[in-house]
Order: C-alpha cells, then structure tokens, then sequence
C-alpha cells in the first residue's frame, strides 16, 4: 500500500452513474480504491487514495462524469494515519477508556469531522462507518481520556455544525465492559 497522503470521496445519487463514475475515477490517476459501493437510498460511494494531485485530478474526472447525478465530495490532503484503518476496520484498539461517537447526514462530513478530530486531541479512532446499513447516514467512535475524547468530538461537531448535516454527538465517560468489548468486535 502506498504512503496515505490524500483521501478522496464522491457520492451520487445513481448507482448505474457511481459505477460509471468510480471507472474513470480509477482510470485518470495513480490512486488506490479504498472502497466503492452503493448505500441507502440509492445512492454510491467512492471513496479513494493516494498523493494530492492524484485524486484531485481523479475525484475532477468522476464528478464530471457524474453530471446531474453528483451529490456531495470531498478531497482531504494529508489525512491523519488513523482515518484509513477506522473506515476499514484495521484498527488495533487495545483498550477503551471514555467513547465518543457522532453522526452525520452524510459520508463526507463523517471523513472530515473525524479527520479533525484525531488531528484536535489524543485520541485513538475505533470505527469510522460510512452509510453501510443506516438509511445513508454515518458515524465514527474514538477513544482517549474523557477531556480528550470531549475535545476531539467537539473538534469535529464544529467543523460541520455550520452545514446542518449532525445528527448527534455522545460522550461516554465510563462505558460498561459489555459495550467496550462490542465496540471492539466492529
């Protein structure tokens, strides 16, 4: 795999125009594909790696190629080291102190708001889920100490208040060792 130095989203409403869209993504430049796949209602997600210049170039070609069918994007250079592992499930979380979670309306505002929150406060990323199984919503869960994990929710809550796309955000000082350990199996 590639050093991680950019990650690039793009959503449609199409299924049929996402794949189209995700070929001449994959086509344009030298990047890598994370993930692509259609989500609830409708929709399809792209969501891909690599160096700057490269997905700029690449998420500029599909959302071309999206057209009409062009919803929401997102290119995000130097994301934090533990943003891919989280929406992968590569994660290796140890231990889980206080949790944090916050939702979203949308795939991209998730990426950012969790971007900026391992970037605010120490912290470590459990989960980032991106609209699989919850009608086209998102969220990601973070663990750390209880101002920690307060600071790097509220981080990211800021970044996308503005927007009107959160749906909630938690803060879980002391979580029962039932739910840390089902945190852990996702």
């Amino acid at each position: 795999m590639k050093k991680l130095v950019s990650i690039g989203l793009l959503e449609l409403n199409s299924v049929a125009k996402g794949i189209e869209a995700c070929d001449t993504v994959l086509k344009r430049s030298d990047i890598n594909l994370i993930n692509a796949y259609p989500v609830c209602p409708g929709k399809y997600i792209i969501l891909i790696y690599g160096d700057v210049a490269a997905v700029e170039s690449a998420i500029d070609a599909g959302t071309a190629t999206a057209g009409a069918n062009f919803v929401d994007r997102v290119v995000l250079p130097r994301v934090h080291e533990q943003i891919l592992p989280a929406i992968l499930g590569t994660n290796k979380i140890e231990n889980i102190n206080a949790v944090g979670i916050l939702e979203t309306f949308s795939v991209a505002s998730t990426i950012i708001a969790a971007d900026t929150s391992v970037k605010a406060s120490k912290v470590e990323m459990i989960e980032i889920r991106l609209a699989k199984g919850l009608g086209g919503k998102s969220f990601y869960t973070l663990t750390g100490t209880v101002a920690n994990v307060r600071s790097a929710i509220e981080a990211g809550a800021n970044i996308i208040a503005k927007e009107g796309i959160l749906v909630n955000k938690v803060i879980i000082a002391d979580p029962h060792k039932d739910l840390k350990k089902e945190l852990l199996k996702w």
